[in-house]
């Protein structure tokens, strides 16, 4: 039986690191401000299933592989740089593209539609993007196995308890999700403007691409 001292530290140490400024936070708030909110909660859906994943992983010893094997590192670390470069960079070039080849007038009823429509507003395809983003990034991984064996108690069942301890880290991350969402919900109205939402994903769409090349320099 995990102790409420050692609950209490793991739940210090993932709250810090949930409310440190990152990657889910950019993708999560883009994806809300834009309005598309089942897409965004698609999304921290996507990303909790892939905590749980890591958290399951580094209860049964899997993940040591990532720490034990360089080449198992360096796989998954250049897949999640070149995953999060292309869609930093798809991200990018679709303003780009939108600002060349829309007028004022054109771009406005475009955005006027999408949001009146949803368009790309799936619960489904948010998942999808927030589950690649997560599993492909091997510090989680890393931190999982540094991490979660010191708060498994012997003889505990280690399954059970990384399980727990991964849901504590779910909760949190949910609860701060629902913080995000409810702020982006008041920028929403000030991203109507074309000239607002280019900036949103090229900003998003940077931040995106430079975690990326980030992972890449192993930093």
């Amino acid at each position: 039986m995990i102790s409420l001292d050692a609950m209490g530290t793991f739940t210090l140490i993932v709250g810090l690191l949930t409310l440190t400024p990152g990657l889910d936070t950019a993708l999560i708030l883009r994806t809300a401000a834009l309005g598309q909110h089942r897409r965004a909660w698609g999304v921290v859906l996507g990303i909790q299933s892939g905590t749980l994943v890591w958290g399951t992983l580094a209860s049964l010893g899997v993940t040591a592989l990532l720490t034990t094997s360089h080449l198992a590192y360096q796989t998954l670390r250049w897949a999640g740089a070149a995953y999060l470069v292309w869609m930093g960079g798809m991200m990018l070039w679709a303003t780009w593209r939108r600002s060349s080849n829309e007028s004022p007038r054109t771009a406005g009823a475009k955005a006027g539609t999408e949001a009146r429509t949803g368009a790309g507003d799936t619960l489904l395809g948010g998942w999808r993007q927030g589950t690649a983003t997560n599993l492909l990034n091997p510090k989680m991984g890393a931190f999982y196995v540094a991490v979660l064996p010191n708060f498994i108690p012997a003889g505990t069942s280690h399954l059970g308890a990384g399980v727990l301890l991964a849901g504590v880290h779910i909760l949190l991350a949910v609860a701060w999700a629902c913080a995000l969402i409810a702020f982006a919900r008041v920028l929403r109205d000030r991203l109507r403007r074309p000239s607002a939402r280019r900036c949103l994903d090229r900003i998003t769409g940077t931040v995106i691409a430079a975690f990326g090349i980030r992972l890449a320099l192993g930093q």
